[in-house]
């Protein structure tokens, strides 16, 4: 019996600890393709609140010359707290990238400091985002 009543306080503590309202998201919830527009965001849970992450993003537009576009990419890890993940693309100082797990298979991205993460003019990858297909993503390095 003391077992249990052991086992049953420990529970009740480890479940207090997360704040009413706060959503934990699994590597099935978190791992796939997501698109936004042209934007195409690559995630794959790496287990201990680590996440790969890749980005090609894409601002299109219209010239007398034709349809151009301005591109961008990053790529590199994110750490996840909860629903919410931080990303520091590789080679930038101060990009902060926010990706926000949202119900219903999408993310929501904000940026801060968005000239400094180097996309390319008019290019970012703030927006929200719908799952395409789930599961672990091919990334450009895995050719």
């Amino acid at each position: 019996m003391k077992p249990l009543l052991s086992m049953l306080f420990v529970l009740a503590t480890c479940t207090s600890a997360v704040p009413q309202g706060t959503r934990i998201v699994t590597a099935a919830e978190a791992n796939g393709t997501y698109r936004y527009r042209r934007n195409e965001i690559k995630i794959l849970a790496l287990g201990h609140n680590k996440l790969r992450i890749q980005m090609e993003l894409t601002y299109e537009y219209k010239t007398s010359s034709g349809p151009m576009a301005n591109v961008g990419e990053a790529s590199g890890e994110a750490t996840i707290e909860n629903d919410a993940a931080v990303f520091h693309p590789q080679d930038t100082q101060n990009c902060t990238i926010t990706i926000k797990f949202l119900r219903g298979n999408k993310i929501k991205v904000t940026e801060d400091r968005t000239i400094e993460c180097g996309f390319g003019m008019n290019v970012t990858s703030e927006g929200t985002y719908t799952k395409i297909k789930s599961g672990k993503p091919k990334f450009d390095s895995d050719h």
